[in-house]
């Protein structure tokens, strides 16, 4: 064995939950993530899992989809949100009898995939998710790690240093509500650091986080062995350094796997192919044209006509494309071992909605190279980065410098003239907890403070900032900061006034649910 291949998945969404409509538009981004990359990857794991196959993951499940996924009433939106992609799919079947062949086929091979994904969602996983993943995690194949509290960018709320304890102290002690047990790494929101927080870290007894190549290989003293080895910092927890190679492999807009021709193309979708009168019960109520997830192209290439997407050729190119990575990997780390005289860590962190939803054969492709390394090799064995630690205890000591896996590396992603409007509010509603959260302390008083408490946490979500930074999006999440931020600034003078208005906090309540035992320990 010459070394280690570490995949690490992000899953992340940001809390979205609008009971107060029955459909709402960024209610899907959950129902596609699910559909597409959350049911796929736990059906390939439990496949690769029953075939015998050794191989160990890691994938980041952060508090708001944990909390997302298992929510009554979004579970009950997906099975509807589902149900309609079934009906849409028998339309689509009628509909294309009289078009070309491989369309009609592509129609029932929509119907046939739906089906199986609601088989898997109601009577495999029985609607829980979250337990799935546990389940291997007990079986010692996947490392479930946490993340920030709500995926706040944390160096940008480190002027008031307790926000940034809020966000890492609630995130423990969910994931341990929710599986019983503490979490042994986390995913920092935006694989963002500053030093300092590693003291933080080691405080609630994580291990190890994962960071961008530079916040390791800059660190202070250099590291000898770069990215491809963890180092250890000074209060103790392990930073893991992405390998660019691997990533960019991957996820290249250039040369990145799911540019291929014979990939499903991800903008052609039915939502928007067809005539609004046709297409109008699957789209938002409002006419506003969303992504079905039906796409009949092929990715294709150049400018010409799209070609008619074919799962099968599809398929085979996700095979070579798993062996083209497990041939690159064992090259590399051939080399690299040679060079550093011990087994080298390859570290591949990537969002894991990359995996299914971005590039529709991501699923399959992990199934792939997973049951290539097992079968067809000795050089290469996945690892956890825990899993490494153990096999390699001995590593150098040294602080990362402050960075992020965003543009450019540091901040500039989630403060520009676009979003730097957000932190002042943030700011201020982080102090004002810090003073008033010791100071009331009545049954009613804290009710009041546990939902300012989660209206903060909302509100410092790293989702607004990007989303108004991309542009995509940016109205919805304008609209979340100014909710949250007034709510809580609504709810504070209910506080300082003493009059509550019972029905509103419970409306409030009601739509901000999250973190049901949420403790006020990290404001006192």
């Amino acid at each position: 064995m010459l070394g280690y291949l570490s995949i690490v998945l992000h899953a992340h969404l940001p809390f979205v939950r609008h009971p107060e409509h029955a459909r709402f538009l960024e209610e899907d981004w959950l129902f596609e993530a699910i559909t597409e990359t959350y049911l796929p990857l736990l059906d390939v794991l439990d496949g690769l899992n029953r075939d015998g196959v050794h191989f160990r993951l890691t994938l980041s499940l952060t508090p708001p989809l944990i909390s997302m996924l298992d929510d009554e009433l979004l579970r009950s939106r997906y099975e509807a949100h589902l149900e309609r992609l079934l009906e849409l799919t028998e339309k689509e079947i009628e509909r294309t009898r009289s078009e070309d062949a491989a369309y009609q086929e592509l129609a029932w091979w929509y119907h046939h995939h739906l089906k199986r994904i609601r088989r898997l969602y109601r009577e495999r996983y029985k609607r829980d998710l979250v337990t799935a993943f546990g389940r291997l995690q007990q079986l010692g194949k996947l490392e479930i790690i946490t993340c920030g509290a709500t995926h706040g960018f944390l160096p940008l709320l480190a002027e008031e240093p307790r926000a940034v304890r809020a966000q890492l102290e609630v995130a423990v002690a969910h994931y341990e509500q929710r599986f019983g047990y503490a979490p042994r790494g986390i995913w920092l929101p935006e694989c963002a650091f500053f030093p300092g927080i590693e003291e933080l870290l080691a405080d609630l007894e994580l291990r190890f986080f994962i960071l961008d190549t530079h916040g390791v290989e800059q660190g202070k003293p250099r590291p000898k062995f770069g990215c491809y080895a963890p180092i250890y910092t000074p209060a103790g927890p392990a930073a893991f350094a992405r390998d660019p190679e691997s990533s960019s492999q991957v996820w290249s807009a250039e040369s990145g796997y799911p540019g291929d021709p014979l990939y499903r193309d991800f903008y052609r979708d039915l939502g928007y192919d067809r005539d609004e009168d046709y297409i109008a019960p699957y789209i938002h109520p409002d006419g506003i044209r969303i992504f079905t997830g039906i796409k009949y192209f092929a990715v294709t290439g150049g400018t010409g006509p799209k070609r008619p997407y074919n799962p099968v050729w599809a398929r085979n190119r996700a095979a070579e494309h798993a062996q083209n990575f497990l041939d690159r990997r064992r090259a590399q780390v051939t080399r690299l071992h040679s060079a550093m005289g011990r087994p080298p860590l390859v570290l591949a962190p990537y969002d894991a909605e990359l995996f299914g939803h971005w590039w529709f054969e991501g699923p399959q492709f992990i199934d792939f190279l997973l049951r290539k390394i097992h079968f067809d090799q000795t050089d290469i064995q996945t690892a956890t980065p825990l899993s490494y630690l153990e096999q390699e205890a001995v590593q150098q000591v040294s602080l990362p410098v402050a960075s992020s896996w965003g543009k450019n590396g540091y901040w500039e992603v989630w403060l520009n003239e676009k979003n730097d409007w957000i932190y002042p509010h943030l700011h201020e509603a982080a102090r004002a907890m810090a003073e008033l959260a010791p100071r009331y302390h009545s049954e009613a008083d804290e009710e009041l403070l546990r939902q300012m408490f989660r209206e903060l946490l909302l509100a410092q979500s790293s989702d607004w900032p990007f989303l108004i930074h991309s542009g995509t999006a940016a109205d919805y999440a304008k609209s979340r900061v100014h909710t949250h931020v007034a709510r809580f600034h609504e709810l504070r003078t209910m506080l300082e006034t003493g009059k509550t208005d019972i029905k509103r906090l419970e409306d409030i309540a009601d739509r901000d649910n999250l973190f049901p035992s949420l403790s006020l320990a990290p404001w006192r």
